[in-house]
């Protein structure tokens, strides 16, 4: 390129880089388990291949007067070996290089995300382009572009780096006052580290037993984390003091509005019930949960919610506000009511497909988020072919919630085979 090629930041995308803090950035984790070990030269060259296709991933953010935005990377970048434990801690340093991460590890192929970058959705069109060209590289085949594959030949489409919060936004606000949420709390660990445990469940055994309660798996999964956070506050709380639990479920706005979007597109809803009223069942919360979302998930009260955040950044007195004034205001906004209305996140990206010819060479696909700034346990769900990952990440050493989320599934009749990065733990 002669000139350099920049972006603003969509929608969503504004609040990250005012939020991160010494030790905390909003990063996530997409992966593909390949059948063999990972050739680091040729996933290089396949990383290389993808730069021109996907402009608004191989970005750097920069500060500007007034807003953030992102400029795009003249080198390569480089793909490195795994380290540490996932969603190591990306320094305003590193985001000032390169806010996207290619690792490798065995037969595992990984990208972390800086979340002003994408969602969950975004990110999985591009790992699967990715490991698709890696597989052509590598294999000598060929892998046709469907099923989420682009075809790197072609140029990109302004629609795929489009802000379509902009595009679909309403010309009037939707805002509901919240309860705040019953918050779990635990021993953090002092060097930061994330312990993530794995769910790993045959996706036909999980859809099965959510049909038995004619919810879909996004609804029956928040149910049960519903029930095993109201079972510890429970036994921790009486239940004149107790508060709702609501569990944050990430709604992906592509279908709704049929964007092709790469960029972020997606805004959180809090389903839940309020522990001071009785004891809940699975089927009483499978129920709630259902008509909560599906009153919410409509195209006009989706556009008031987007123009509940798009209206502001309109204002002509944020516009010429001075970017350290906007990032003091949007913390303390975030501090006070950013992670206040849900106990924790279930993000759940659903199905992802690969191509019939790709299957061969990917055993599974791996979704992971991290813990926010307050919540200390956090729950992301990805499924490929007959394989749902379930993963549960923490930076507190009880594993009391995994013990009861997972223990609830397997009664319920899913089989769950658990898999741990985890270490040692005195007290655990």
């Amino acid at each position: 390129m002669s000139h350099r090629y920049w972006l603003r930041l969509d929608n969503a995308a504004l609040i990250f880089p005012a939020i991160r803090r010494p030790g905390w950035s909003n990063v996530f984790r997409e992966s593909a388990t390949l059948t063999e070990d990972i050739d680091p030269v040729i996933l290089q060259e396949a990383a290389e291949d993808l730069q021109p296709r996907f402009p608004s991933l191989y970005v750097r953010l920069r500060a500007g007067v007034f807003w953030f935005y992102l400029e795009d990377i003249r080198a390569p970048l480089q793909v490195r070996k795994d380290f540490a434990y996932p969603l190591t801690y990306m320094s305003k340093e590193e985001q000032k290089t390169c806010c996207l991460r290619i690792l490798y590890y065995k037969n595992r192929i990984a990208v972390e995300f800086f979340h002003a970058l994408t969602d969950g959705n975004g990110a999985a069109v591009f790992l699967r382009t990715l490991v698709a060209r890696y597989v052509e590289l590598r294999y000598n085949v060929k892998i046709p572009a469907e099923k989420g594959v682009l075809d790197i030949t072609e140029p990109y489409t302004q629609e795929e780096i489009s802000d379509s919060f902009q595009k679909y936004s309403g010309k009037y606000a939707l805002s509901r006052p919240e309860p705040n949420s019953y918050r779990l709390k635990g021993t953090r660990e002092k060097d930061g580290f994330r312990h993530l445990i794995t769910g790993v469940i045959p996706t036909k055994e999980l859809l099965n037993t959510a049909h038995r309660y004619d919810v879909s798996v996004t609804v029956f999964l928040a149910a049960v984390m519903a029930k095993s956070v109201l079972d510890m506050q429970a036994v921790r709380v009486p239940r004149a003091f107790r508060k709702p639990v609501k569990i944050t479920v990430a709604v992906d706005l592509r279908r709704i509005f049929q964007s092709g979007t790469l960029r972020n597109f997606a805004l959180a809803l809090n389903p839940g019930v309020d522990g001071r009223f009785g004891p809940y069942d699975i089927a009483d919360l499978c129920k709630v949960i259902k008509h909560q979302l599906s009153a919410e998930i409509l195209p006009q009260f989706m556009a008031g919610r987007i123009a509940e955040n798009v209206l502001p950044q309109k204002l002509l007195i944020l516009r010429i506000m001075p970017l350290f004034i906007k990032n003091f205001v949007m913390r303390l906004v975030y501090n006070y009511r950013g992670e206040t209305k849900g106990s924790l996140n279930i993000s759940n990206l659903g199905n992802v497909p690969v191509p019939d010819a790709l299957s061969p060479y990917v055993q599974r696909l791996e979704f992971i988020i991290g813990t926010q700034i307050t919540y200390p346990n956090n729950c992301s769900v990805i499924s490929c072919g007959d394989v749902t990952c379930v993963n549960m990440i923490r930076n507190i050493r009880e594993t009391e919630l995994e013990r009861r989320f997972f223990s609830q599934l397997v009664e319920l009749g899913v089989p769950v085979a658990i898999e741990s990065n985890d270490r040692i733990n005195e007290g655990a």
